[in-house]
């Protein structure tokens, strides 16, 4: 079921998502609360989305990232479900990517975040996963994260001009961004 998307202001964004509870995962409802997710994702055209997003305050979110992105990078990760997940930061190598939220729209802003992670979860079948992430796909994660903990992409960008409507985004910045 496609669920409405709770926008920037809405205070359930920032707050803290409660953990689940394991014996929660394989249920009709968490299975729903996953397929609801994943069906509200593609709905509005995401790439990721955390249940928090959903009006749920649950640690959860959903990825999934196939192909070419706009900066060139070829990334493989298939619809992955991540509960309660831990993020370890592996380098300290940062990059900026221009981020977009579908609890912001209309806005686009820069923000810096390490290129090289490790997130450790439970799967939607209550495995323990851990994945290695670098480059965009770093900076996707570490953005529906973000959600479950109460931050949203806007809180990171640190330079207030480089938060632009859309629009503006694909007229004036987009055909200067290089694909290294």
């Amino acid at each position: 079921m496609i669920r409405p998307i709770c926008r920037m202001g809405n205070p359930i964004l920032r707050k803290i998502a409660e953990d689940v509870n394991p014996d929660q995962i394989k249920t009709v409802y968490f299975d729903q609360l996953i397929e609801d997710l994943r069906d509200s994702m593609k709905h509005y055209g995401g790439i990721g989305i955390a249940a928090p997003q959903i009006g749920i305050c649950m640690k959860v979110c959903v990825i999934q990232l196939e192909g070419m992105n706009r900066y060139g990078q070829e990334i493989n990760l298939p619809f992955t479900v991540f509960i309660n997940p831990k993020i370890e930061v592996l380098s300290d190598e940062k990059r900026g990517y221009w981020e977009g939220c579908l609890s912001v729209p209309g806005l686009r802003g820069f923000v810096e975040r390490p290129q090289h992670i490790r997130v450790s979860f439970l799967n939607e079948k209550c495995e323990e996963v851990s994945i290695e992430a670098h480059g965009f796909l770093a900076t996707v994660v570490q953005h529906e994260l973000d959600h479950l903990f109460g931050t949203l992409y806007v809180d990171r960008v640190k330079d207030p001009q480089l938060l632009v409507f859309q629009e503006e985004f694909e007229e004036f910045v987009q055909p200067t961004l290089s694909l290294d």
